[in-house]
């Protein structure tokens, strides 16, 4: 058997003798300051990443490192309480190995969310910017022998983020009288931020907003033909001049990222209750 995909069911395995009968449809990967929406879910079952065979254990700031199983807008999910990152020095097979484990736990819908520094100069720390496309540029996750048990050599990618998500999350959040920007979030490997000539280099390619995660997860979905939603909480603004004492600084990303964790879990709550089965 291919060892990658021994990983994979042996970690499935595990996670099934700990949940039993419960099948989570919903996967949900909570970025940087970001894991308090696990609050939200009820009934939680909590799996360490650590207890997982062949797992690797997050590091990042601000990721506790769990699988979190239980309910959540009258659904069954499982989310990641903080995801893993190239920049940790994992390779993309361990990045995108909870996407797979969760594929054949049975999700049909992946909701993915980070914390990005903003590149539009209309966003403000703080905002909620639904993803719409991305731009990558970190390794793909699919180099490399393909696993045809979950998609095909060359899985199209036109549209990343499913557009009927999408249209459900602007209504619900018009409804919640939450405002949501929409834009182009562009991932690089990290872990050093970007300079302000990057800044402008990825405002002119295209990108609203920044990140060290979040697409290769997304390109593993795409190769299950799992539809996926993603958001970002804009934690620094963009700037066309930087004072001398400006710096980015990790901690200054997750508290922005917590403030805005509310709004995240009451509209990721409402628009998973609006899934069909």
């Amino acid at each position: 058997m291919d060892p990658r995909l021994e990983r994979i069911n042996n970690a499935v395995d595990f996670v099934k003798s700990r949940i039993g009968a419960l099948e989570p449809v919903t996967g949900i990967i909570l970025g940087s300051g970001l894991g308090k929406l696990a609050d939200s879910i009820s009934d939680r079952i909590v799996i360490p990443y650590r207890d997982i065979p062949g797992f690797p254990v997050s590091t990042a700031i601000g990721h506790k490192g769990n699988f979190i199983v239980g309910s959540l807008g009258g659904k069954t999910v499982i989310a990641m309480q903080g995801r893993f990152h190239y920049y940790e020095g994992y390779p993309m097979e361990l990045v995108v190995l909870p996407v797979r484990v969760m594929k054949k736990l049975g999700i049909r819908w992946l909701f993915v969310s980070n914390a990005a520094g903003g590149v539009n100069f209309g966003f403000r720390v703080g905002d909620l910017m639904i993803i719409r496309d991305h731009i990558n540029l970190l390794p793909n996750p699919l180099v490399g022998p393909n696993l045809e048990e979950f998609g095909p050599r060359f899985p199209d990618m036109t549209r990343p983020y499913d557009p009927a998500l999408i249209r459900s999350a602007e209504k619900i959040a018009g409804e919640l009288g939450i405002e949501v920007k929409k834009g182009v979030y562009l991932a690089g490997t990290g872990p050093s931020y970007e300079t302000p000539s990057e800044y402008r280099y990825f405002r002119m390619i295209g990108a609203d907003a920044v990140g060290m995660s979040t697409i290769p997860e997304v390109i593993a979905a795409r190769h299950s033909s799992i539809p996926v939603f993603g958001m970002s909480v804009i934690t620094n603004e963009a700037h066309d001049d930087y004072a001398e004492d400006y710096e980015n600084n990790g901690d200054d990303v997750v508290a922005a990222a917590d403030a805005a964790a509310d709004r995240m879990s009451l509209l990721f709550d409402k628009l998973i209750a609006s899934l069909e089965l």
